[in-house]
């Protein structure tokens, strides 16, 4: 039995535990499936991943008012490093599912964007990705990693791509629009783990969903339209574009700094960052060829 396993079953929470199953796919987290005479919740063990920039008291606000809002399962029980929400039954999605339900995936963020900020309390957290890249390139050159040497590149094109950004209004953003953090239960979508919820914008978000979930440009042009109302003129283009390039290596250097800090079962963080990477290269190639020259 993991240390993880043992503090879910100690919970004095539950009454006449029956079933406690690990849960696969986390990344960073253990999570549990529990059964007791009340019911079927998910348990989720995870500490302070300052490397990460990450606050499990900040996730916790972020998931009650994620509750409060309608958009994430009911939040039963907070410990430090621990979390207990009621379960849903629900298929996660993958990226096709993402690309096939875009508009509801859209709305869905809308609604994020729209009323979460009204219901976080204590002090607000803010997500910036071009600070958060720089921070992980130092965190990799501090330690040496294999890829140190193309850090110097990789800040000169953060630099480019965060000149292009354009003032927006500030919303609370969730950050992590991964497939699997979408879940349909067949008759509503759910969005979950709110590790890196914060204040930003909602450039972030819109570039996140559509790096992290392969969307072509037809695509990107619908969820674009949608979110804002109107065709986006040419200089939101350009931030947009140049913030799914940041998306996508943000996704790769999280993978490398994951290396460094992190052993979840069966995640491999090397493939994990060569796959983002790849993403990064093929997604900055296009935008240089698309916006570098105006």
């Amino acid at each position: 039995m993991t240390v993880a396993e043992a503090r879910v079953r100690g919970l004095a929470i539950w009454k006449d535990l029956k079933t406690l199953q690990p849960l696969k796919g986390g990344v960073s987290n253990a999570s549990f499936t529990v059964q007791d005479m009340s019911g079927k919740f998910v348990a989720r063990v995870g500490e302070d991943y300052p490397f990460h920039q990450v606050s499990r008291d900040r996730e916790a606000i972020a998931t009650h008012a994620a509750f409060e809002v309608g958009l994430s399962p009911e939040v039963i029980h907070i410990e430090n490093g621990l979390m207990v929400v009621r379960h849903i039954d629900a298929r996660t999605y993958e990226e096709s599912d993402v690309r096939a339900n875009r508009e509801a995936c859209v709305e869905m963020i809308i609604r994020c964007h729209r009323d979460m900020g009204k219901r976080v309390g204590g002090q607000g957290a803010i997500f910036w990705v071009f600070q958060i890249l720089r921070d992980y390139a130092a965190t990799l050159h501090s330690a040496g990693h294999t890829r140190a040497l193309e850090i110097p590149r990789w800040l000169g094109i953060i630099d480019r791509l965060e000149a292009v950004q354009i003032p927006m209004p500030i919303i609370f953003g969730h950050h992590d629009l991964l497939p699997t953090n979408f879940m349909d239960d067949g008759k509503r979508l759910w969005l979950i783990d709110w590790e890196y919820g914060a204040f930003g914008t909602a450039m972030f978000d819109l570039a996140n969903i559509a790096a992290a979930n392969s969307f072509d440009e037809n695509l990107e042009s619908q969820m674009l339209l949608q979110y804002f109302g109107h065709t986006p003129d040419l200089a939101t283009l350009r931030a947009y574009y140049a913030m799914q390039v940041a998306a996508a290596l943000r996704e790769a250097m999280w993978g490398m700094v994951s290396e460094l800090y992190l052993k979840a079962p069966g995640v491999d963080y090397v493939a994990y960052a060569a796959e983002y990477l790849g993403r990064f290269d093929a997604i900055f190639k296009n935008y240089e060829t698309r916006f570098e020259s105006l």
